[in-house]
């Protein structure tokens, strides 16, 4: 891949679409919205303004994090903190694709706001081909594809989308991110899903358990740290297995799933061969820092047939 073609090429493109008008940029944090991110400011400059949405799903303090780091480029980010009413859209729900669609309206409808405010007429967006895939064979709506849902993002949010990296997998956006001068704390930023942690919160998605998931991930995260895995998270399951407490009472608790798998573009995955020696060392921090865990498990589940995050 041609990274110095590509970059001229979008930033031409970036600045042949939206002319003179205000842009907004929706970063996450990931390598994907963060490579967007740069090639708005590098073909903008001030014309685009930067949005970091808190929907209360991202890991241990991503949003203050990410803030900093954009800071030392140069760019400045706005942090919203819209976490109620994330957690509002998702009361009562269980089913994936209900949530998928709840985090997905709940986010538009905030940038929407956060563009009419504005005055901005186009979205910033780290849309990527598989996104684009998943959606297109109905393995899973991606938030962040609407085109193939057949929702207008004029008409529906009032603002037109700009994808600059959609023909890209995750490779080649690496690539870019490396060439744009991002931080390999950026430019290797492991995967992580558009709708944050409630892809990774089976049955309802709260406060309480979105901790618990979180704290999960970390752990994961943390002690797979230095390995050739392609993505590596904690799931938090929607059973309550029965356990016993130290003095031998019954209750019951949460389930955990350890989901670490090796890729290369996110289309195929297998799971990636962790040391006993490892695996018991995630299981005894699990227990051990998250209370409520009276199961541990490891996905050992290729894709297909499963996807590689569990919503």
């Amino acid at each position: 891949m041609d990274c110095k073609a590509f970059v001229r090429e979008q930033v031409e493109d970036i600045r042949r679409t939206v002319g003179d008008a205000t842009v907004i940029s929706a970063l996450s944090g990931g390598v994907d919205s963060s490579v967007v991110t740069v090639l708005g400011h590098r073909a903008l400059g001030n014309q685009m303004k930067t949005i970091f949405i808190d929907d209360g799903l991202m890991r241990q303090d991503e949003p203050k994090q990410v803030k900093a780091i954009f800071a030392k480029l140069g760019i400045r980010v706005s942090l919203l903190d819209e976490k109620k009413r994330f957690f509002d859209a998702f009361r009562g729900l269980t089913d994936p694709e209900e949530k998928r669609k709840a985090f997905r309206d709940t986010f538009y409808k905030v940038f929407g706001e956060a563009v009419r405010a504005s005055g901005a007429r186009f979205l910033l967006q780290g849309t990527i081909a598989p996104d684009i895939l998943e959606t297109k064979k109905g393995v899973k709506t991606q938030h962040n594809v609407l085109a193939q849902i057949g929702i207008d993002p004029r008409s529906g949010y009032g603002f037109g989308v700009v994808e600059p990296i959609k023909t890209l997998y995750k490779p080649d956006v690496r690539r870019v991110a490396k060439f744009l001068g991002l931080p390999p704390a950026i430019a290797q930023r492991m995967p992580f899903p558009g709708p944050g942690l409630s892809a990774r919160c089976m049955g309802e998605v709260t406060p309480e358990r979105i901790a618990i998931v979180r704290k999960a991930c970390l752990i994961v995260e943390q002690e797979m740290k230095g390995s050739k895995a392609f993505q590596v998270f904690g799931v938090l399951l929607a059973d309550r297995p029965t356990g016993i407490t130290r003095d031998g009472r019954r209750r019951e608790g949460d389930a955990v799933a350890i989901r670490c798998v090796d890729s290369e573009k996110a289309v195929l995955a297998t799971p990636t061969r962790v040391s006993w020696a490892k695996l018991l060392r995630m299981r005894d921090r699990i227990l051990q820092e998250i209370p409520s865990v009276t199961k541990v498990l490891y996905d050992l589940t290729p894709k297909p047939p499963s996807t590689i995050e569990y919503i």
